[in-house]
C-alpha cells in the first residue's frame, strides 16, 4: 500500500518546530521525540512518520535519513535538509523550508479557488438555463399557442429565438464544463505537461505558469545556496522544481553560461531569466556579497506577483460568466416577454 504523503501545510509546520527547537539547543532525536508528545497518538500521518523517525534517530541515522525511511515527506525536502546537515545549517534550512512550503500551500490554494469558483458558476449557469428550458419556456409556448395556435404563423415566434439563445448558450457551457472535467481528468493522472501546454496558449495562462516556475526556482536557488553548494550545483539542483518548460530552458542557457565562465547573477540578467529590475537587483546582491538575501527578496515578489495573476485570471472569468448568465437569460426573457407586450397593444 502505496504511504500518504504529508501535505504542504504539515511539512511547514514540521520544518518550523524542528527549526525552533533546534535553535533552543534540543538534539534532533529530542526534538522529534516532543513533537511526538504534542501530537499524541493515532494523530495520523505525521504521528506515524515520527514513530519512525525516532525509532532511526536513535538507531544513530541521520535527520534526512529517518524522514526518507518514514515516506511522508517530498523529496525536495529531504535533498535539502540533507544539504544543511552536512553544511551545518540545518536551523537555516528548516526555516527556509518552512517558508517555502506555507508559499506553495497558499499559491495552491489560490489557484484552486482559481479553478473552484469558475466550475461552480459552469454548474449554475446549466442549471438555469435548463430550467428555462425545461420549465419557464415551455410555460409561455403553451400559453401562446392556446392563444394563437401557431406560433410559428403568428408574430408570437419571438418565443423560438428564446429557446435559440438558450440551448445555443448551454451547448457552450457544456462544451466548456466538459474541457474543464477532461483538464483536470488529464492533471491527476500524470499528463501535468499536456495540459500546461495547452493553457500556454493563452497568454495570462502562460505568465501564471512561468511566475510560478521561476518562483519554485527561486525558491529552491536560495536554499540550495545557503546550505552551501556551489552556484553551478544549485542551479542543476533547483531546475527540476521549476516544472516549467520555457524557463527550464532559460536555465540551460544561464547553465551554459555560467560553464563558460560567467557569474550566476551575469548569465541570469544576460538571458533575461528575470525582468531587467530583478535582474539588476541580483547583479548588485552577487556584487555586495548578498546574494541570498536578494534571492529571498526575489523570491517574495515573485510569490506577489503569482497571487497578482491569479487574482487577475479571476477578475476576467467571473464577469465573463456573469455576463453569459444574464446576457442570455435577459435575452430569453425578452424575446418571451414580446409577444406578451404584442397582445396588450392589440387589446388596449
Amino acid at each position: 500500500m502505496r504511504t500518504k504523503k504529508l501535505d504542504e501545510l504539515g511539512v511547514s509546520a514540521f520544518c518550523e518546530s524542528m527549526a525552533m527547537m533546534l535553535q533552543s539547543g534540543i538534539q534532533t532525536d529530542e526534538a522529534v521525540s516532543l513533537l511526538r508528545s504534542e501530537h499524541g497518538e493515532g494523530a495520523g500521518v505525521l504521528e506515524s512518520a515520527l514513530a519512525v523517525m525516532k525509532e532511526k534517530l536513535d538507531a544513530g541515522e541521520g535527520l534526512a535519513s529517518a524522514m526518507r525511511d518514514s515516506g511522508v515527506f517530498p523529496d525536495y525536502a529531504l535533498q535539502m535538509i540533507e544539504a544543511g546537515e552536512s553544511s551545518g545549517r540545518l536551523e537555516d534550512i528548516l526555516f527556509r523550508l518552512s517558508d517555502y512550503y506555507a508559499d506553495q500551500k497558499t499559491i495552491a490554494d489560490k489557484l484552486r479557488n482559481a479553478v473552484t469558483y469558475p466550475a461552480a458558476m459552469l454548474v449554475l449557469i446549466i442549471a438555469v438555463l435548463s430550467v428555462m428550458l425545461i420549465l419557464v419556456l415551455p410555460a409561455f409556448t403553451d400559453v401562446y399557442e392556446s392563444l394563437t395556435g401557431s406560433l410559428a404563423a403568428s408574430s408570437y415566434r419571438y418565443v423560438y429565438w428564446a429557446y435559440a439563445f438558450c440551448w445555443i448558450a448551454l451547448a457552450a457551457m457544456i462544451l466548456l464544463a466538459a474541457a474543464l472535467l477532461i483538464g483536470y481528468g488529464m492533471w491527476k493522472r500524470g499528463r501535468r505537461s499536456t495540459v500546461e501546454k495547452l493553457l500556454e496558449k493563452n497568454k495570462l495562462c502562460a505568465s501564471i505558469l512561468e511566475s510560478m516556475g521561476m518562483f519554485r526556482f527561486t525558491s529552491a536557488l536560495a536554499t540550495f545556496l545557503a546550505s552551501g553548494e556551489m552556484q553551478d550545483e544549485a542551479m542543476a539542483n533547483s531546475l527540476p522544481m521549476t516544472a516549467c518548460a520555457p524557463v527550464e530552458e532559460k536555465l540551460h542557457r544561464c547553465m551554459d553560461r555560467m560553464a563558460e565562465g560567467h557569474s550566476i547573477a551575469q548569465s541570469a540578467y544576460d538571458e533575461s531569466l528575470f525582468e531587467p529590475v530583478y535582474g539588476r537587483m541580483l547583479l548588485a546582491g552577487e556584487r555586495s556579497g548578498n546574494l541570498e538575501r536578494v534571492l529571498g527578496r526575489l523570491t517574495d515578489l515573485l510569490e506577489e506577483k503569482c497571487r497578482n495573476l491569479v487574482d487577475r485570471l479571476l477578475g476576467i472569468v467571473d464577469p465573463l460568466l456573469s455576463g453569459v448568465l444574464m446576457f442570455t437569460v435577459g435575452l430569453s426573457l425578452l424575446s418571451v416577454m414580446l409577444p406578451l407586450i404584442g397582445m396588450m397593444n392589440s387589446v388596449g
